[in-house]
């Protein structure tokens, strides 16, 4: 299942952090493209290798690989995670929150790929770590929410709970794989543990969120049912 859209009626401010961060990521795919052979110089020298992390270097490179990107399939399919799920986040928790939700849950998911491979000396690109938070908290707070899924070359809507499980299977099923090989941890491919580790950091601070609303929202006196 492939998300091409959700429900977006209860959006009442404009997901300007969303756009930005796609224009970000868009900006530095174009300058690596522009950079021809050297392109991998550039990975090599701003991607997060676990190794250096582990060993207490390099410590930056957790930030500046979430914007960078291997292919134009990679950056493709993370944009469009970002632009469909993203504007509901934002606007549940306001721009700046979701600057800062982005940026931390995309760390935690860095750090649990490192965790994962503390030897791989392979750099790690790519937002998808931070979108996986924003899965996690799109699914605690709007569940039922409608997505626009295509299936093969059919369109058909399902609840987010179902697309959004569904996606998190895969990538806790590929993660739990990766433990039990471990030699192949080490040998490149889709960084599965950053994934679970952004989603599951995503869902924790979405639950808290939501509780948070809910608390606000209800009046002094009387407990929400």
């Amino acid at each position: 299942m492939f998300p091409i859209g959700d429900d977006n009626q209860d959006i009442t401010t404009a997901p300007v952090v969303t756009w930005s961060l796609i224009a970000a990521n868009v900006l530095v795919f174009i300058y690596q493209l522009s950079l021809g052979d050297r392109v991998q110089v550039f990975i090599n020298d701003w991607g997060a290798i676990p190794w250096k992390i582990a060993g207490g270097e390099r410590l930056t490179t957790l930030v500046t690989s979430m914007f960078m990107h291997g292919g134009f399939a990679h950056i493709f399919g993370n944009m469009l995670f970002l632009k469909v799920f993203g504007d509901n986040v934002e606007d549940r928790f306001g721009h700046l929150r979701f600057f800062i939700f982005y940026m931390v849950t995309g760390l935690v998911a860095g750090l649990a790929q490192v965790y994962l491979s503390p030897k791989s000396g392979i750099p790690g690109v790519g937002a998808s770590g931070a979108i996986s938070g924003i899965l996690g908290a799109y699914i605690v707070l709007f569940r039922s929410n409608r997505v626009r899924v295509l299936v093969g070359y059919w369109v058909t809507q399902v609840p987010a709970w179902a697309m959004i499980g569904f996606w998190a299977a895969q990538q806790f099923l590929a993660t739990y794989m990766s433990i039990a090989r471990t030699e192949q941890t080490d040998t490149g491919g889709v960084a599965y543990a950053a994934h679970a580790g952004g989603f599951i950091a995503g869902a924790v601070i979405g639950l808290v969120a939501g509780r948070r609303r809910v608390s606000r929202d209800v009046p002094v006196g009387r407990s929400p049912l």
